[in-house]
Order: C-alpha cells, then sequence, then structure tokens
C-alpha cells in the first residue's frame, strides 16, 4: 500500500547524500518535497500542514545543520513524525469481564462480516479466548447467512439465526447466551450501509448503549482513500469508535487513509488486513510501518512471521545441514514453502532493511512468485533419489521432469545451478564481514555501487533498527542479530542460503553484474 510514498521519499532523502550540512534552504526544499509526496499518497491536507511543520520545526537547528550526517538525521526526523503521526500509543485489544462485548461497525462493502471473523480467530488462536459471534444484519440478503458460514470454516461459534428478529433484541440473546455459555468474547457485527444515514446511527447507538462494547472498531476500506477518513470521523463523533480495521491494504491503495485516520479521529489503526485468508491480518505498528515507508524493512515483524510458521525441529535439522554445507533439492523445496507460508517473494522483501526497493525490480525481470511456483513443480517432478542426489541429474533426466512439470530444460539448468551456488554460498556468508556482504550485493545488482549505499545509507539511520528491536524485546525475547551472521539463519525457510530465487543468478544477467556488454568492457 505505501509503495508508491515509499518511493517518492526515497527519492528525496537520495538528494541529501553527499552533503557535510544542510542549510535551511535545503531543509526547505526537502519539506516541499515530502508535502508534495504525502499529498500525492492522499493524506489530509490539514494532516500534511501540521506533519511539515513539525519536521521543519525539528530539522532547522543547529544540530541538524553542523551534524556529521544530516542526511541520515533528517530521516530519523521523519521517521519520529510519521511514527506520531500513525499513531504512537498501544494498539492492543481491549478486554474485560466475561462476557465482553466487540461492536463491529462500518459502511455496508468494507468487509465487516469477514474481518469480524478474521480478529474472532485471532482471539481463539492467540488470546485463547472463547468467541461467540451474532450477525445483527438483517438487512442485506443472506448477511446472518454469510457469518454463519464463515464461523463453520473457522470453527468459532455463531448465534442460531431467528427470522424476523431485531438488531437490538439479536444483541441481547447474543450477550445472555455469553454469559450463560461461558463466553469471553461477544462479536457483534452490525449492519452497513451504503451511505451513512441516522437510521443507521440510532440503530448503533441503541446497541452500543445496551451491550456496553470494550471494542467499537470501524471497519473501513483503504482503496476509498478520503472517503474512509470522512467516514471514521462521523462515526468517531456519533458512537465514539474504539479502534480502527483496515482492511485491503494489500491493494494499489496509496496510504493516505490509515495516515490521516489517526490524526482526524485521534483513535489508533489498531489491525491491517493483508489478504483474503483467515492469517492474513496483522497489527497494527506504527513504528514499523514508517520503518516500511522509508526502506528500512520491517525486521521483527519478519522474525514474528517466521516464528510463527517455522516447524522448530526442522529448523533445527537445516541450521545443521548449512554449518556442514550440504544443501539439496529437498532443503530448496522446504525454504521455497517456508517462504510461501510468511507471505511470498515480494511480501519478504519489503520487510527487509534496504530491499523493499528491490521487490519492483525483480518483478519487472519475472523473479516473483510465479517464478517460485515454476521452481516447486520442477522440484516435485523429481524422484526422491533426484532430490536427494542432484549431480544424478542428467540430459534425459531433465527433459523427463520438463516434461512433468510443464518448463524447459533451460529453467531447470537455471534451479540446478541455484542449488549449486546455495551451497557454496551456505558457509561463504556465515564468515563474511559487512564489506564483503556489501560487495557481494554489489554484484547481484549490477554493480551498482551508488544505488546499494544509497539503501544502506536508509537502512538504519542513527541505530533506529536497533531501538526499534530493543523495544519489541518483551515479545520476541532475544535480539535477533545478537552474534552477527545472518538473522534469519536456522529459521527453517530464510537461512544462510537467502531467498529462493535470488541465490541463482543464471540466465538474469541484470543480477549477474550487469549485461554481458558490460561485463565484456570490464574484462578489457
Amino acid at each position: 500500500m505505501f509503495d508508491s510514498l515509499s518511493e517518492k521519499l526515497g527519492g528525496v532523502f537520495s538528494k541529501l547524500r553527499g552533503k557535510a550540512s544542510l542549510s535551511e534552504n535545503d531543509v526547505m526544499a526537502v519539506a516541499r518535497e515530502i508535502r508534495i509526496a504525502l499529498l500525492e499518497a492522499d493524506v489530509a491536507l490539514p494532516v500534511v500542514k501540521d506533519f511539515v511543520a513539525s519536521i521543519k520545526d525539528k530539522a532547522v537547528g543547529q544540530e541538524v545543520i553542523k551534524g556529521v550526517n544530516p542526511g541520515q538525521q533528517v530521516i530519523k526526523i521523519v521517521h519520529d513524525a510519521l511514527v506520531e503521526m500513525l499513531g504512537s500509543e498501544s494498539s492492543d485489544l481491549q478486554f474485560a469481564s466475561s462476557p465482553c462485548a466487540y461492536l463491529m461497525v462500518g459502511l455496508q462493502g468494507s468487509g465487516k462480516t469477514t474481518s469480524t471473523a478474521k480478529i474472532a480467530k485471532i482471539l481463539t488462536d492467540k488470546q485463547n479466548k472463547k468467541v461467540l459471534m451474532a450477525s445483527l444484519d438483517v438487512y442485506r440478503p443472506a448477511a446472518q447467512q454469510q457469518l454463519q458460514v464463515l464461523g463453520e470454516q473457522t470453527s468459532i461459534a455463531t448465534l442460531p439465526i431467528v427470522e424476523g428478529e431485531k438488531p437490538l433484541a439479536i444483541a441481547k440473546r447474543a450477550m445472555d447466551t455469553g454469559k450463560r455459555e461461558g463466553y469471553d468474547v461477544v462479536m457483534l457485527d452490525t449492519a452497513g450501509r451504503l451511505s451513512i444515514d441516522e437510521e443507521l446511527m440510532k440503530e448503533l447507538e441503541d446497541i452500543k448503549a445496551f451491550a456496553k462494547p470494550v471494542e467499537t472498531m470501524l471497519v473501513a476500506d483503504a482503496m476509498t482513500g478520503q472517503d474512509a477518513v470522512n467516514t471514521a470521523e462521523i462515526f468517531n463523533n456519533r458512537i465514539d469508535i474504539t479502534g480502527i480495521m483496515l482492511t485491503r491494504v494489500d491493494g494499489d491503495a496509496r496510504g493516505g487513509a490509515a495516515m490521516s485516520m489517526k490524526a482526524v479521529t485521534g483513535k489508533p489503526v489498531k489491525l491491517i488486513g493483508v489478504g483474503e485468508k483467515w492469517t492474513e491480518v496483522e497489527t497494527f505498528h506504527p513504528e514499523r510501518i514508517a520503518g516500511r515507508i522509508l526502506g528500512m524493512g520491517d525486521v521483527v515483524s519478519l522474525v514474528e512471521k517466521a516464528s510463527e510458521t517455522v516447524d522448530q525441529e526442522e529448523a533445527m535439522k537445516m541450521a545443521q545441514k548449512m554449518k556442514k554445507g550440504q544443501f539439496d533439492f529437498n532443503d530448496l523445496l522446504a525454504q521455497i514453502r517456508q517462504m510461501k507460508k510468511m507471505g511470498g517473494m515480494g511480501s519478504l522483501m519489503k520487510l527487509m532493511p534496504g530491499l523493499g526497493g528491490m521487490s519492483g525490480k525483480l518483478e519487472e525481470m519475472g523473479m516473483n512468485d510465479d517464478l517460485v511456483k515454476k521452481q516447486e513443480a520442477i522440484i516435485l517432478s523429481m524422484t526422491a533419489k533426484e532430490r536427494a542426489k542432484p549431480e544424478l541429474l542428467n540430459g534425459s533426466r531433465k527433459r523427463r521432469i520438463a516434461a512433468g512439470s510443464g518448463t524447459t530444460v533451460q529453467q531447470i539448468n537455471m534451479l540446478v545451478k541455484q542449488q549449486k551456488q546455495m551451497q557454496v554460498m551456505m558457509k561463504k556468508m556465515r564468515k563474511m564481514g559487512k564489506g564483503q556482504m556489501m560487495g557481494m550485493m554489489k554484484d547481484m545488482m549490477g554493480g551498482k555501487a551508488d544505488e546499494l549505499e544509497m539503501m544502506a545509507g536508509s537502512m538504519d539511520p542513527e541505530g533506529l533498527g536497533a531501538e526499534m528491536l530493543e523495544k519489541d524485546q518483551g515479545a520476541l525475547g532475544p535480539n535477533p542479530f545478537a552474534g552477527g551472521g545472518n538473522p534469519l539463519a536456522g529459521m527453517g525457510g530464510m537461512g544462510a542460503g537467502g531467498l529462493p530465487g535470488l541465490g541463482g543468478q543464471g540466465g538474469m544477467p541484470q543480477l549477474r553484474g550487469g549485461t554481458k556488454k558490460n561485463r565484456k568492457k570490464k574484462k578489457k
């Protein structure tokens, strides 16, 4: 969602590189470009004005103008301002004595019913709560049946449907059932309208007065831009919402709604829907989102994703094999499947410091999740012996595998080359220092040293990433960077071998050190 804004801000900060100091004119020029970038991202004008003013106040000062690296200091100032605008307070879901009510409100079509089931699933799986879902939408055809089906799919209890019952009566029956049957949380999915009207608001006020919910969650579609902000403001003024859940964040929305809602309503965005699956919902962490926007990555979320999906026993086995430099097609298949569980190649690269901008370039070169699916098909078309012993693959075997996987012998050769390179890289990467790692990445990017250094410069200004990690120690345990080396080593699908699809650059001259023509020039 924030890709466009991230790209524009990256261009703004690149202009600060190489400056020994910043004059007031430099800061004003940067502030002006940030203002344009935010307005193009559909952020509300009053919010943009306050944001730019706060940056100017902090950036135009002696400590910045005389700083050793003022460009990085300005990035940190912008990061802190983004965190403040997105909301720095806790976005944790609240609970009270059982049964407590969660009131889901919003316009029709915002994804309210699906979001109700997603939150119920989170409360059940992660918070160990007993949840009851009840549909109060008696106006939209089959709305109550939809929630009932979602309950069956997620194994969450739903209130039996009584034809002709009014919304307030349904709410009373739901809370009574919750009390009698020992439910911790009762999710009340209210009716929406195509637009806000007095009838809708009066109905919500009556339901809220009775249920006294601990959470009144507004579900808003991120794709609607400024309309979502206006909706949030009206709902907040009438029924005093406690938080916001943004849906369709995985779409091509420009991000302005998420950045404006906290400033306009004073209520935090608590959850974001990043896909259709039950698991594709995330807690909204302002610091992490700000890091993603500024190209610093989001290592904490990456580690959390890995910890939720990794089989620890398999991770230990993989780590032992990596130490010995052993890496066959079974291991590559395990990495591919682990990466798919964690959201795919593009999703993971956006969370890696300095690599968010590369995801678009890889997409242009055809190195996306479709490529990973082809790799998986190739490996699955091999026999058990071929997977365990890659050296068995000769011409006739490759032709058989190509026919079975719907690919070509050339694609199989590329995958074989990738497997060999990853096997060699296993031992090397654990011994590499920072300089060697940067050198290897420059080679992968076609020798574009300036571009890589720019990404590295914005990767972690003033140790910001370490500071963010330190704040999340309670949830994550030991710092994943402790002891140096690859922070993801031994995590099952994301060990020292890196991302499947990036390990072998055969047939991809853009990632092998430039074009063939450029490489010939270098040799001369």
